[in-house]
């Protein structure tokens, strides 16, 4: 996210749902854009940074299904442009003195580097997904020797020749695909392997597995690659799994967030983790994704760490501003060199914020 600040000029930025999954998708999107662009008209933005939005507001077509987009523009230039995995809670609109792009990051948070299996008993596709991406930075399909993949209903001898083939085959072609996938996780650090297609097929990958598993949890899912029935079920059951996973991550990041704050390596409200950040002591800024009655906080060009509820607290300072907490609370944790994880229901800190400390 640090090209969101490379600039000293007030930053347009917008989250959209540009989910295409109605047939008038094209039309529903060009009226959340034209509700906005209001919108952000009204806030005083440039008319130059709109103009820039009209040309590339509208998502990626080729993405069926749930998607957002996040965008940012402050003078005249695309600061960034991103697909969201899926669509904002709400479409906003703002113009402020820094990015606002905490719909981004809570988006990628959601996230995570995973392999998508389908395998039959001809062969596999195998994707491997860095997070947050919607193609594949690894790809491969795999189909094998289809030749006597079926068993037959021979008799005796040639039946017996027959099974003992197409068996071998099956083990083949699996194990070929196991290698695949162990490269597809190295590819990517998988975080989840998720594993659909032909019960057999899967099982024969299963024994594979067993002996050398890939890097990252072992899914297995619902769904496979024969026709577009299958395909759209992978696609629903890996999103199941990916949020499933999301959220057993985000439980551990809680569980250590309670633990430290009891042990006091952990910081909650504005004033103290404001104070850590300028320190460069915060190893991860945790927010809550409701920041409606986030105060008003100082922040300087100078110093984009540093933070303040009072103006004076940086004396002569020509470039102090003033914007919503949130945006500054990360964009000091962005450019401190800090993680970020999303402050999940039901976990509650003081004013929705939180922090994990480096020392």
């Amino acid at each position: 996210m640090q090209p969101l600040y490379d600039t000293d000029a007030p930053v347009v930025s917008v989250h959209l749902d540009t989910t295409r999954s109605a047939h008038d998708a094209d039309k529903q999107i060009e009226l959340r854009w034209r509700s906005a662009r209001r919108s952000l008209a009204e806030q005083g933005a440039d008319e130059e940074d709109l103009r820039l939005l009209d040309g590339v507001v509208g998502g990626v077509a080729e993405v069926p299904g749930p998607q957002g987009e996040a965008l940012f523009a402050s003078a005249g230039r695309l600061l960034g442009a991103f697909t969201l995995a899926e669509p904002p809670a709400a479409d906003s609109a703002r113009v402020l003195p820094v990015a606002d792009p905490l719909g981004l990051a809570i988006d990628r948070d959601h996230q995570l580097p995973h392999v998508v299996v389908a395998v039959d008993r001809e062969g596999a596709d195998v994707a491997a997904y860095p997070a947050a991406a919607h193609e594949p930075s690894f790809q491969r399909s795999f189909h094998g020797s289809t030749l006597h993949i079926t068993r037959v209903k021979a008799g005796a001898e040639a039946q017996a020749s027959f099974h003992r083939r197409s068996v071998n085959l099956w083990t083949e072609n699996t194990e070929q695909v196991a290698q695949d996938v162990r490269a597809a996780a190295e590819h990517v650090e998988a975080a989840v392997v998720l594993v659909a297609g032909d019960p057999k097929a899967v099982g024969l990958l299963r024994e594979h597995f067993a002996a050398r598993p890939p890097l990252g949890r072992l899914v297995y899912i619902g769904g496979g690659r024969t026709d577009t029935t299958a395909r759209e079920s992978l696609r629903e059951n890996a999103d199941a799994a990916i949020r499933e996973a999301m959220t057993v991550r985000h439980r551990e990041v809680l569980d250590t967030l309670d633990a430290d704050l009891a042990g006091g390596r952990a910081l909650q409200g504005i004033a103290a983790v404001k104070e850590a950040l300028a320190e460069g002591r915060v190893g991860v800024l945790l927010l809550a994704a409701r920041q409606a009655d986030a105060p008003t906080l100082y922040a300087s060009r100078r110093d984009p760490r540093a933070l303040g509820t009072d103006p004076a607290a940086f004396g002569e300072d020509p470039t102090i501003f003033s914007a919503p907490a949130a945006p500054l609370l990360l964009r000091s944790a962005v450019l401190g060199g800090a993680e970020f994880t999303e402050l999940l229901p039901p976990a509650t800190a003081t004013e929705g914020v939180a922090a994990l400390l480096r020392y």
